[in-house]
């Protein structure tokens, strides 16, 4: 079966970093665009960050300069450098998998921005 395990949250000060890392399992990983997306409480999902086969990358406005996504696709697995966190990062942070008309989705890690 298909397993995206997202790892690496915790609490943080502001300013503070955290990497986040999710390794893919049951999927030829390097044909798929990789993603991280975040949810607060009481709020939608809300794409943070993509990164493709061929390492193009995008990112939510709120994060660019701030974050960068990279994937080592030769250990199946797709980080999130955050640095410079402020308290309005606080959210779940999940990994997303697409390709070939499909979509997955890690159980999420949280990630708590706080003095």
């Amino acid at each position: 079966q298909v397993q995206l395990v997202e790892s690496g949250g915790g609490l943080v000060q502001p300013g503070g970093s955290l990497r986040l890392s999710c390794a893919a399992s049951g999927i030829n990983f390097s044909f798929y665009v990789m993603g991280w997306y975040r949810q607060a409480p009481e709020k939608q999902r809300e794409l943070v960050a993509t990164i493709t086969s061929g390492g193009s990358t995008n990112y939510a406005d709120s994060v660019k300069g701030r974050f960068t996504i990279s994937r080592d696709n030769a250990k199946n697995t797709v980080y999130l450098q955050m640095n410079s966190l402020r308290p309005e990062d606080t959210a779940v942070y999940y990994c997303n998998a697409r390709g070939f008309g499909l979509g997955y989705w890690g159980q999420g890690t949280q990630v708590t921005v706080s003095s």
